[in-house]
């Protein structure tokens, strides 16, 4: 892991821009550590495939409340074929059948959700997990983990096969395959699902769906109204609040700021 650039934000937190081999990541980390400082907890932080750049600001600003509210670490990575990354000749054509589908106004067959998702499972999760062991030997960080947002199928593979992460918070909103049910039943650790009850891009009755299939014995599924874009703030400090319980729990009932996303 090599880091190329560092800057404080609002003077609590750090900011450092990092590259693992190809990929590109950002990590955020408290300004105040000190020798005997407790390790900080590890929010890892998805996002859609829309490049890192692009999604900067959302990002940074749930990263930020996060660390300087709740005293954890967090970071993010480029997903494959996306922002500066080389560019990915299947994810391309299986982004243009998608596109093709929904300006046709027809439904998305199987075929293009797992043309367009499976294979980006398969290559993300090694990279979020080659990310994680990086991460976890610099000095400052420790477990347990958790993993937030994104493309829902990557958090659903992560939390089946990587055992550090204890628990995570996923948005219903993504076009999910049909095996990815299968191994949604084996998911057991402790969930946080946000749904927009009205989200243009998302199939109501197949999140509901999948938040049934999960195998956890704790999830909790908040749903709101409005479109896909239309998140309540307050839902950021509710995420941090499910975090705090299960990977900080001194820090379980603070965080009162107003949330920055």
């Amino acid at each position: 892991m090599h880091f190329s650039s560092e800057q404080r934000l609002d003077g609590d937190v750090v900011e450092r821009a990092f590259t693992l081999g190809e990929i590109p990541g950002i990590l955020w980390t408290p300004a105040a550590v000190s020798p005997v400082s407790a390790p900080a907890p590890l929010i890892l932080i998805g996002h859609p495939p829309l490049g890192l750049g692009r999604m900067y600001p959302r990002l940074a600003g749930r990263a930020r409340h996060y660390v300087a509210e709740y005293g954890f670490a967090a970071a993010t990575i480029e997903l494959p074929g996306s922002g500066e990354r080389p560019r990915w000749a299947a994810a391309e054509q299986a982004r243009s059948d998608l596109r093709r589908a929904l300006e046709g106004g027809g439904p998305v067959g199987d075929e293009i959700v797992d043309a367009l998702v499976l294979p980006m499972v398969d290559r993300a999760v090694p990279e979020w997990q080659a990310a994680l062991d990086e991460l976890l030997a610099l000095p400052g960080i420790g477990g347990p983990v958790g993993y937030e947002g994104g493309v829902i199928s990557i958090g659903i593979r992560l939390a089946v096969v990587e055992p550090r992460i204890v628990a995570a918070g996923f948005f219903a909103g993504s076009l999910v395959p049909a095996a990815m049910f299968e191994e949604a039943r084996r998911v057991t650790v402790p969930l946080h699902v946000l749904l927009q009850w009205d989200d243009e891009g998302n199939d109501r009755q197949a999140a509901l769906d999948l938040f049934d299939a999960f195998g956890s014995r704790e999830k909790t599924l908040h749903a709101n109204l409005g479109g896909h874009t239309g998140v309540p703030q307050f839902e950021l400090d509710t995420g941090a609040r499910f975090f705090a319980r299960h990977l900080r729990a001194d820090r379980a009932t603070s965080g009162t700021a107003s949330p920055t996303a």
